[in-house]
């Protein structure tokens, strides 16, 4: 009952006149983003400095859309991890239910604005050989190494295991002006993050929207205003991806080189 209670006092709170025009504020380092929360607090070691090609196909993807049951299966979100709420859909975490519903409303909102744009969803939820062509590290590796950005859509885990929103960028080619406009509206991980990742190894940008709990989660759960939630998010991106592809002069190195692609011990 209280749950609900919440839920019905956040969509006047999150949505009154005037907040939309909060959510495309500057972010404020004191007190967080408006929506997406408190930015991982972590040192940003890197720069993006290489300009990628105005038609640039830019791969978006749903995190952990093909690692459920496995290892690495994403968070179940505060919601059904700590509040006891149903999952949003049996059988997969609520992490890749709003990877899926965010990655969707990117693409959906780069076409709108012209953006050489599309999605890839793996034909299984589970794939055990994380060297399977379908799954999201090799569809994005080939991407890459096709000259396209390739980027994963996550939601970080809630409580102290979670970091915040930022990007994580990709450790096989020069970091570029995508990342950097990422990491300017998301914020940044460091570029070695837990070692290196399994997508950054190969080639592919993750970004994660924010802590799957709180403000953030109550207005993606809510029917009331979970579309215009997930246009908010998307609008952003959009806005840092087309930023990221402006014409700019070229400028070749980072601020540290990346490193290549180790082998992957398992799900990310």
């Amino acid at each position: 009952m209280l749950r609900h209670l919440g839920l019905s006092l956040l969509v006047p709170l999150l949505f009154a006149p005037g907040m939309a025009q909060a959510l495309d504020e500057p972010w404020n380092p004191r007190v967080g983003d408006a929506l997406t929360g408190p930015r991982a607090p972590l040192p940003k070691d890197w720069v993006g400095l290489r300009s990628i090609a105005p038609e640039t196909e830019i791969l978006v993807m749903a995190g952990h859309a093909d690692s459920q049951g496995l290892k690495g299966s994403g968070t179940p979100g505060e919601a059904v991890g700590r509040l006891g709420a149903p999952p949003m859909r049996a059988g997969i975490t609520d992490e890749l239910y709003w990877n899926i519903l965010t990655a969707r409303a990117v693409v959906e909102a780069g076409r709108r604005r012209g953006l050489a744009i599309r999605y890839y969803e793996p034909p299984f939820f589970s794939i055990a050989d994380g060297g399977n062509p379908n799954t999201n590290w090799s569809v994005g590796q080939r991407h890459g190494i096709q000259g396209g950005y390739a980027m994963e859509i996550h939601y970080d885990a809630y409580g102290p295991d979670g970091r915040g929103s930022g990007v994580i960028p990709a450790l096989t080619r020069p970091f570029n002006t995508i990342d950097e406009s990422l990491a300017r509206e998301f914020g940044a991980y460091p570029w070695a993050y837990r070692g290196g990742l399994g997508g950054p190894r190969r080639g592919i940008t993750l970004l994660e929207i924010g802590k799957l709990e709180g403000r953030l989660e109550q207005a993606l759960r809510d029917p009331a205003s979970r579309d215009q939630t997930l246009e908010v998010i998307a609008n952003r991106v959009v806005d840092a991806l087309q930023q990221g592809l402006k014409p700019q002069l070229e400028r070749v190195g980072n601020a540290v080189p990346a490193p290549g692609p180790r082998a992957s011990s398992g799900g990310e």
